[in-house]
């Protein structure tokens, strides 16, 4: 579930505690946690002793830039979230990855194991998927030209190619239906099918929506998979205008929310507004 804006709350809740410190040591205890590391036993040998250089976030990926030209990646999954904790505090249940430094505890808590860590070489950075993420939805948002360029001739419903992250990296579930819904733009339509205008409101729904999840710390919902670094629930779900809201009144003109099943994704909609 975490995107874009849950992410970049994530990395600014770390900063304060990595940013410039040494770890001690670091611990996984589920391989799967792992499985993008080219060898499992690399990622602890590889963060020992390395002083923390920045953090820095590309569409839903965290990285840590390490002493000895190393990136350390988090990626949180479906259900994974970042805990700071002090040494001996009690940990929450499935606490898989726990980084160490002098006076904190960076843990990876991740249920459903979607998430993993790795700590890559240049080299091995390069050869990853990680190189062929799209312009961050954020920082490098293309112009609308491009966008629709992009987009041309392409069959696949709109909600699909606002999750694929090789066309803008960072909009995920939640996010894509709260941009088409801004944007005015059905989910089912096939992206090559959209008018300039139609583009570019879409591409000018997407700044505002992320915008908006960033300054409430994000979405989390009720099963609560998604808390702040610090614990603190996001408070954008209070905000949402369509995602998750079947059958409630739209926000803008009454028409009930409609929920509909796109490449295996629940889409939230409103018939009315979204034509």
């Amino acid at each position: 579930m975490p995107e874009l804006p849950e992410v970049e709350t994530t990395r600014r809740g770390l900063e304060p505690h990595l940013k410039g410190r040494r770890i001690v040591e670091a611990e996984s205890r589920r391989p799967r946690m792992l499985r993008r590391q080219p060898r499992e036993r690399d990622f602890a040998d590889r963060l020992r002793g390395r002083r923390v250089l920045g953090l820095r976030r590309r569409g839903k990926f965290i990285f840590a830039d390490l002493e000895g030209d190393l990136t350390w990646v988090m990626h949180l999954g479906m259900s994974g979230r970042m805990q700071v904790a002090d040494p001996g505090e009690t940990e929450a249940p499935h606490t898989n990855v726990v980084v160490r430094t002098s006076d904190k505890e960076i843990r990876f808590v991740d249920p459903r194991t979607f998430g993993f860590m790795s700590v890559l070489t240049h080299e091995e950075f390069d050869e990853s998927p990680l190189a062929r993420l799209g312009p961050d939805a954020l920082t490098e948002l293309p112009r609308s030209r491009e966008l629709a360029t992009r987009l041309a001739g392409r069959r696949p419903a709109i909600k699909t190619l606002l999750l694929d992250q090789r066309l803008v990296a960072g909009i995920g579930n939640i996010y894509a239906d709260e941009v088409l819904f801004r944007a005015r733009v059905a989910p089912h339509r096939e992206g090559g099918s959209l008018t300039s205008r139609e583009v570019s409101a879409i591409r000018a729904a997407i700044r505002p929506v992320l915008e908006a999840g960033l300054k409430y710390g994000g979405t989390s919902l009720s099963d609560l998979a998604y808390l702040l670094p610090d614990g603190r629930a996001g408070q954008y779900v209070s905000r949402l205008k369509v995602y998750g809201r079947e059958d409630a009144p739209c926000r803008r003109c009454g028409t009930p929310i409609r929920r509909s099943v796109i490449t295996q994704r629940s889409s939230y909609w409103c018939p009315t507004c979204q034509t």
